[in-house]
């Protein structure tokens, strides 16, 4: 029945060793290991872990690989970045763009995304990274499933006297998944308000999803993240909703904070934190106690909140690092939000795989099941744990059935010198697993 088999895997979550057949790009059979004879294609899973691909839930791929252009973000706050990405702006072309996200694109593969939603800043009359953008959803579809979000950067109400719902709507036309807003940074709190009634206004107009960058200040006062809840409870559009970054949560006081709680887990939204960009963006005006800029990520896993974690931004004028790795994003959530815990750090796993999969609402496609697309990767690690804590490369990558990502790990070996002078080798290889004295290997840690 099947095209291409994948031999002996364990599958992340089973008990086990499995044999898994696909067939027109979808997993066909999920058998016993070594329980079949096969013909045709083989791939040797030699015991490695297989497991969902990663899910990118917010990056800016209009703005990657612009750092330092026009000039760097000397500062490194949220407010310079947005002004240098102003100054970027008017020298995009569809070639430039297209360029550089197809460069992210292969970072990003390489290490296991296949799933991304991506904001695209819409206040911009020519609306050009967006038709970018547009282009190269269509282009990689069916190797990597890309969201976009029409996102206002400069305001809906505050962009050129209100000329932000205009290009807004317009992108929307144009084929963007995605509602976006900015309360935070519009001029007022009134027009920050509107901007959100009209982010839902346009999404219930259109049937689209909803993804506000919402309170990505220090500023304890900012609390549009209890108007976006309450629209969309009154709405109910819970499970269509996001809110996105919610840094100034961070700085709630606790009293607050409860009541809110209770109003998030009735308007039943998801959440995404950015934890590589914002513990870096936020705080810069502090001196000490200085904040670091992160949601509650831990509180509302806790409280049964879909919780995920994304980049944000790769190489811009926001943050001038980043390698696409969506394990270092929880790797950096696991220690900011003192999720080390053996539960509270798989967790963190799941806020790159299976949560955000929830929240960009692909779950019916998602997943190592009979069925679903054959999508997946094969990694050298024993659990969640080991996975977070050792941070391996996908040495496979699948998608729809296609391998299109191989990465050999490094080999490493180590010589000791012993007391009297004499040189031997350490073992075969340096493996940084515990063992319980089964034979090392040879795998570095990371790619």
């Amino acid at each position: 029945m099947s095209d291409v088999w994948i031999s002996d895997v364990r599958i992340m979550g089973r008990e086990g060793h499995f044999d898994i057949g696909v067939q027109g790009g979808h997993i066909a059979e999920i058998v016993t290991a070594g329980t079949r004879t096969y013909s045709g294609q083989v791939i040797e899973g030699r015991g490695l872990l297989a497991m969902p691909p990663f899910v990118e839930p917010h990056i800016h791929l209009d703005s990657v690989l612009t750092a330092g252009q026009p000039r760097w973000n000397e500062s490194g706050t949220l407010f310079e970045g947005i002004q240098r990405w102003s100054e970027r702006k008017p020298y995009l072309t569809k070639e430039d763009v297209l360029a550089r996200v197809d460069e992210a694109l292969q970072w990003m593969m390489a290490q296991g995304t296949l799933h991304i939603r991506t904001h695209v800043d819409v206040t911009d009359p020519t609306l050009t990274a967006l038709q970018a953008l547009l282009e190269l959803r269509e282009k990689v579809r069916g190797v990597i499933d890309i969201q976009i979000v029409a996102f206002p950067q400069e305001g809906i109400y505050s962009y050129q006297n209100g000329r932000g719902l205009e290009l807004l709507e317009e992108a929307l036309r144009l084929g963007a998944d995605v509602v976006g807003a900015i309360p935070h940074y519009e001029y007022t709190r009134e027009y920050g308000v509107r901007s959100i009634d009209a982010c839902f206004d346009l999404a219930e107009k259109y049937d689209r999803l909803v993804d506000v960058h919402c309170d990505e200040i220090d500023d304890e006062q900012s609390r549009f993240v209890e108007v976006v809840a309450t629209r969309a409870l009154e709405r109910g559009m819970g499970q269509r909703v996001t809110a996105s970054h919610t840094t100034a949560m961070g700085s709630y006081n606790d009293a607050y904070a409860y009541k809110l709680f209770g109003l998030l887990r009735k308007a039943d939204i998801h959440f995404i934190a950015n934890p590589l960009i914002n513990t870096t963006l936020q705080g810069r005006f502090d001196s000490y106690p200085k904040r670091r800029g992160f949601t509650r990520v831990k509180e509302l896993w806790q409280a049964g909140i879909n919780v995920c974690l994304g980049h944000d931004d790769i190489m811009d004028p926001w943050y001038s690092f980043g390698t696409g790795s969506m394990l270092q994003v929880a790797h950096m959530a696991m220690h900011v939000g003192q999720m080390t815990g053996r539960q509270e750090a798989m967790a963190c796993v799941d806020m790159v795989t299976d949560r955000s999969a929830k929240t960009l609402q692909i779950e019916d496609r998602y997943g190592i099941e009979v069925g679903k697309p054959a999508s997946l990767l094969l990694v050298d690690a024993d659990d969640k744990w080991d996975l977070l804590r050792r941070m391996p490369p996908a040495e496979i990558v699948m998608s729809h059935g296609m391998v299109v990502a191989q990465t050999e790990p490094v080999k490493r070996r180590v010589y000791w010198t012993s007391r009297d002078g004499a040189v031997g080798e350490g073992g075969y290889g340096v493996d940084f697993r515990v063992h319980t004295g089964s034979p090392v290997s040879a795998s570095e840690p990371g790619a």
